[in-house]
């Protein structure tokens, strides 16, 4: 093997390593459904992620990448999609709280089926969902979160453009990003299967909704700043 390959595979390996186990909204939206809806369910977002990179790596792969990196209104778009995104499941963190008061301040009492509808720490799916839809909102939240995430784009045609040469075969282009789609699903997988081993839910059990709630400030507070540096 040359060594200019020897040396990009080392590099995109050691670059997409660092990026993916860098804090951000990723990490967050699997802390936030691991505690929330279970391991399963964190696993199943860990994947979601996984296929979300996977959109950058397609159209960076044929070439649209540059394109919509260097196109204000696609990056925008994206930017204001994503924030978005952020911030309405950081505000979803506590509906439960906000419903409850107002349920108090208006006098209602007879509404505990409704209570358990807002009750959606999950994403907008209740606790008693069946759990086909619960599995299904776990997965499309972390593609959401992932696909629209404008600084995952840019990691991925950055890595393309500058770290990849232009002379590398389409395979191995290809294989570059299988890797980055499985580092993703690999780590997020792990962060879950971890939040979620017995010890560990022995410990945030009391703290849980503080927990979900700390998450929720965080995803909503990544939102905000997007809009901001944008």
């Amino acid at each position: 093997m040359p060594d200019g390959i020897s040396v990009e595979i080392m590099a995109v390996g050691i670059i997409t390593v660092l990026a993916v186990i860098s804090p951000g909204p990723d990490f967050a939206m699997v802390t936030r459904i691991a505690i929330a809806r279970g391991r399963k369910a964190g696993i199943l977002c860990a994947i979601g992620i996984g296929s979300g990179i996977s959109v950058h790596i397609t159209y960076t792969m044929i070439g649209l990448g540059v394109i919509f990196a260097h196109n204000i209104w696609v990056l925008n778009t994206i930017r204001i999609l994503g924030a978005s995104y952020l911030i309405w499941l950081g505000i979803s963190a506590f509906l439960p709280d906000i419903w409850q008061r107002l349920k108090l301040h208006l006098g209602i009492r007879s509404a505990k089926a409704a209570l358990s509808n807002s009750k959606s720490t999950n994403t907008l799916i209740t606790p008693n969902a069946p759990e086909s839809q619960k599995n299904a909102s776990s997965f499309w939240a972390g593609f959401i979160c992932n696909a629209l995430n404008p600084k995952a784009m840019l990691f991925i045609v950055s890595l393309f453009s500058q770290v990849i040469s232009a002379d590398t075969s389409a395979a191995m282009q290809l294989g570059y990003g299988v890797f980055i789609a499985l580092c993703h699903m690999v780590w997020f997988a792990i962060v879950a299967a971890a939040l979620t081993l017995p010890a560990i839910q022995a410990k945030i059990a009391k703290a849980r909704v503080w927990i979900e709630r700390g998450v929720g400030v965080c995803l909503a507070g990544l939102g905000i700043k997007i809009l901001a540096n944008g």
